[in-house]
């Protein structure tokens, strides 16, 4: 895997398509297809075709109506440049070499067609637990995604890391994650919710963290 948060992007050469106008917009040449989060698309130039992608099937549908997980995607097809960007969050990008990330959904900004994702359910946590549910993209090719703020890379191979499930932008897939409870009654540990519970990492890998919980949720009642 390579990504400017290792500092290994230089060096061999890579496929073109994704290339940082700056730190906080992505532009994507084209004629290659792209998936992006919708309303990410901020300019373009060229001829472009918009269409809502949906969940991708019926199990991812069942998937993101049940957990709320992913934010909803277009595919973008047509010949020119697309500039995509998400309330001025920093953008960080991630070559795949048939392996896995898993990113959490509201932190997914774009990736490649040839990349195939799910959603996939935290071990431990229940369908009403916020946020522990994550999209995990696999196959060969880039990856977008945003941190709300400047984010730190954990190396969990040194000792068991926890985060909070809102904070944790993306991870390893080869980690086992689970839910820690704190029993501390009254104890507001995370960031995300008021709820004592982090996200629980083991294994060789890594976890990048943001600097808060991103952008408030919005509920209608």
């Amino acid at each position: 895997m390579r990504s400017s948060i290792f500092g290994n992007l230089d060096g061999q050469p890579l496929p073109g398509g994704f290339v940082l106008e700056n730190k906080k917009m992505l532009r994507v040449q084209l004629p290659h297809e792209v998936l992006a989060k919708q309303g990410s698309m901020v300019a373009f130039q060229g001829q472009m075709d918009f269409d809502y992608e949906g969940a991708g099937g019926l199990g991812k549908l069942f998937k993101k109506a049940v957990t709320g997980e992913g934010a909803s995607l277009m595919r973008v097809r047509g010949e020119g440049l697309l500039y995509l960007a998400d309330n001025a969050d920093d953008i960080h990008l991630f070559y795949l070499e048939n392996e896995g990330l898993t990113v959490n959904g509201r932190n997914l900004l774009a990736f490649q067609p040839q990349l195939t994702w799910d959603i996939q359910r935290v071990q431990g946590a229940g369908v009403a637990a916020g946020g522990l549910f994550n999209t995990t993209v696999t196959g060969t090719g880039w990856v977008a995604v945003t941190t709300h703020g400047t984010p730190v890379l954990l190396d969990v191979a040194r000792m068991p890391t926890f985060a909070d499930g809102q904070s944790a932008v993306c991870w390893s897939t080869g980690l086992q994650v689970g839910v820690n409870r704190t029993m501390k009654v009254g104890a507001l540990i995370g960031r995300g919710s008021g709820e004592a519970m982090q996200l629980a990492f083991r294994g060789q890998g890594f976890v990048l963290v943001q600097a808060s919980e991103g952008a408030p949720m919005v509920t209608t009642s």
